[in-house]
């Protein structure tokens, strides 16, 4: 199979395609030929080893993929050959074929394309464990997302409106990502690059909800933009954090006190890897809510497993709005 490999750590722009032999599954294992992979900012991180897991070298990374099983482990029952299914993984889903653990894996719905369901993947199991298990979202919130445009930002606006917020405030850094934003379904967008967004954004919210703040942040962009938000929250607020593609921000404790708010962080492979039950259960619900219509990701590019330089070039760079997908199949 071909399959994009990491010798040895280093910039995404250094490593290459490989041949490597087909995966053989183990008992509890399925393989599957991979038709689309989900392409993310933390495969930027494990390829140059900056990232908190370091797979063993070589390797292929990868988060989620969706695909046709071709081969069936002993024990595994529930699944076939043929059956149309997309996988959690941490690291491997940069590859024409992928062995996974079956309990790893969901059956995808008819009717939902195979980049689709690679799209539904993490970016929208990070936006859902962020919202309801982290930050316990009740309808008639008020949340906030910072980054809306990208791909955990852009899913957790939908999520949010689709769970019943009462307003979702999306935090962008250009004209044309506000409007991804809204078309996510946000109430509001916020420029943050404008002037003291220290105050602006506490300010803008303020007004938007006649003095109430945030319920709820969604950060996956740290930076400077983590400390306007929290200064955003409401009373009894919760912040999650989910990543720092804008750098890692210092939180200053003090604001926990003064408004009994609370910052949590979000490492969700935690959950694959302990309650691979739960991710199941997540994952049937965010299929759900697709074939309902209130969720849709957001496919701005797809790119052929052989370019895949070019997709994550576009993560590096801050240019993805919504999704990028590889069609590998």
């Amino acid at each position: 199979m071909k399959a994009v490999v990491v010798h040895e750590f280093a910039s995404f722009d250094q490593i290459g395609i490989d041949q490597l032999p087909d995966p053989i599954p183990g008992d509890e294992d399925v393989v599957i030929d991979v038709k689309a992979a989900e392409v993310n900012f933390p495969d930027i991180l494990v390829i140059a080893g900056q990232y908190q897991f370091k797979p063993p070298r070589p390797f292929s990374p990868g988060k989620a993929a969706a695909g046709v099983i071709s081969a069936v482990g002993r024990a595994v029952t529930g699944f076939t050959v043929g059956d149309s299914v997309a996988a959690q993984v941490e690291y491997g889903a940069y590859a024409e074929k992928l062995r996974v653990k079956a309990v790893n894996v969901f059956r995808v719905p008819p009717g939902v394309s195979y980049v689709k369901a690679a799209g539904l993947g993490l970016a929208y199991q990070t936006a859902h464990f962020a919202l309801v298990e982290r930050a316990r979202m009740q309808k008639g919130d008020v949340v906030l997302v910072l980054g809306a445009a990208g791909g955990i930002g852009f899913a957790s606006v939908q999520l949010a409106k689709a769970l019943g917020a009462r307003t979702v405030i999306g935090a962008v850094s250009s004209a044309d990502k506000a409007e991804i934003a809204r078309r996510a379904g946000a109430d509001a967008t916020f420029d943050l690059t404008s002037d003291n967004i220290r105050d602006g954004l506490r300010d803008f919210i303020r007004k938007l909800t006649g003095g109430h703040g945030a319920d709820i942040v969604v950060d996956p962009v740290g930076g400077d933009a983590n400390a306007a938000a929290l200064r955003a929250l409401a009373w009894r607020g919760r912040m999650v954090i989910a990543g720092f593609t804008a750098g890692i921000p210092v939180i200053q404790s003090n604001y926990l006190l003064l408004k009994n708010i609370e910052v949590s962080g979000l490492q969700w492979s935690d959950y694959r890897d302990r309650t691979p039950e739960w991710i199941a259960k997540v994952q049937q619900q965010l299929f759900d809510l697709h074939a309902a219509g209130k969720i849709d990701p957001l496919i701005s590019a797809t790119f052929p497993l052989a370019d895949f330089k070019s997709a994550l070039a576009l993560l590096r760079d801050r240019k993805v709005q919504g999704k990028v997908v590889l069609d590998v199949g």
